[in-house]
């Protein structure tokens, strides 16, 4: 690749929340491949995974494909477990403090930790470090040192922060050491560039940029990777919300989950998860829109590529028969009745016209609850078009024929 299709790789998926701030870190990218370039030498690239929990989804491995594109292009990657840092608990997506975790705690999870991250990563190309090597040997004065960098106010602004104290929730003087300690990380790694999350971006853009100026050390580059919405397409992917895709739950799990995901979050999952470049991702889109290609076979090619990626090819392959078998082929009986489509009709005319449903309140009632189906594929909104002619599922055992 040139510089210029490096940057667009790196740069597929990110979410700064911020066009100009996007360009400038896009810039400084592209500078700072140029350099290593002529150098001869790789970036240093580094993400940081406080191991808070043991089980991991598909959510946590978004900084991790990151991490491997660089990887691909010959940069020098730091797995950091952040086993300092999850003592304090990072407050950046979260509305009340985290629990503090016991070192014990910390430490039997991060066992897990790596050994998961390396179905994403090149284990013969990863670093793995631990953050208590020199957060442990701060002192208090160091510590008054490092936050004289900041104002009050600049932690107050923080959105998750302000809110809890519009609501005069309380905010613990400990939650504001977290942006210190991370941005510390990258100045005792001089790092060039760090890969985190849109929800560390003040922890990235501000704390880690501040402190490498501070101590005389050139700013970092922050690639900020958009957050993945869930199997719901809406909601961020967590274990509380269960709209979680695991990746130790086997490949016909996972490729189910993916299969469920709506349409509408396909392109968000192919930039943040798969290893399609942006020029393919492009192209799937331009073929869906053009319908050479259905969306069902779409997602399809998509799972099989996701599921690949933490299992074998064999077995992403496996999962996508298993999944047609169950799902095409099982369910649906040899026999069903027909009905002929009229132009402009939406999905609730269609089953009210066919009688899958006795008034609009119960097809609507069905749609919120995910139980109509068009080939296999979950349609969300009953007051939409009827997307195509095919297989309409109402419920666990109503078909129709729509031609």
């Amino acid at each position: 690749m040139n510089i210029e299709e490096q940057v667009e790789l790196l740069m597929q998926g990110t979410d700064y929340g911020d066009e100009d701030l996007q360009k400038a870190m896009a810039s400084e990218l592209r500078e700072r491949l140029k350099i290593a370039e002529k150098e001869n030498r790789p970036l240093r690239v580094y993400c940081g995974y406080d191991p808070t929990s043991t089980d991991l989804h598909l959510g946590h491995t978004i900084s991790m494909r990151k991490l491997r594109q660089f990887q691909d292009l010959g940069h020098e990657v730091t797995f950091l477990i952040g086993n300092y840092t999850a003592l304090v608990g990072d407050p950046s997506d979260k509305n009340k403090a985290r629990p503090i975790l016991t070192q014990e705690k910390v430490a039997e999870n991060a066992l897990t930790y790596a050994e998961q991250a390396f179905r994403v990563l090149d284990k013969s190309k990863t670093k793995i470090r631990y953050n208590s090597e020199w957060l442990s040997k701060l002192n208090l004065v160091d510590l008054i040192r490092l936050g004289q960098n900041f104002t009050v106010q600049q932690f107050l602004a923080r959105e998750n922060f302000a809110k809890r104290l519009d609501k005069g929730e309380p905010i613990y003087l400990h939650e504001t050491f977290y942006a210190l300690m991370q941005g510390y990380d990258a100045a005792a790694m001089e790092t060039d560039i760090q890969v985190g999350g849109s929800d560390q971006l003040f922890n990235i853009i501000v704390a880690g940029r501040k402190l490498q100026e501070a101590l005389g050390q050139k700013p970092l580059v922050g690639i900020i990777t958009g957050i993945l919405p869930g199997t719901d397409g809406t909601q961020r992917m967590s274990k509380s919300t269960g709209n979680i895709v695991p990746i130790n739950s086997g490949a016909d799990d996972m490729f189910g989950k993916l299969m469920s995901v709506p349409d509408s979050a396909m392109g968000t999952y192919m930039r943040l998860v798969t290893r399609f470049s942006p020029h393919e991702i492009a192209q799937i889109e331009k073929d869906v829109a053009s319908g050479a290609l259905h969306p069902r076979d779409a997602k399809m090619k998509m799972a099989k590529e996701i599921v690949s990626i933490f299992y074998t090819d064999l077995e992403a392959q496996s999962g996508q028969d298993n999944f047609i078998k169950m799902f095409q082929q099982k369910e649906i009986p040899d026999e069903m009745p027909e009905y002929e489509l009229q132009s402009g009709q939406t999905v609730v005319d269609v089953i009210l016209a066919a009688n899958m449903a006795e008034s609009k309140s119960k097809a609507r009632q069905l749609i919120d609850q995910k139980g109509v189906r068009l080939d296999g594929e979950v349609l969300e909104r009953g007051d939409a078009p009827f997307p195509h002619p095919g297989v309409l599922q109402v419920g666990k055992r109503r078909f129709l024929r729509v031609k």
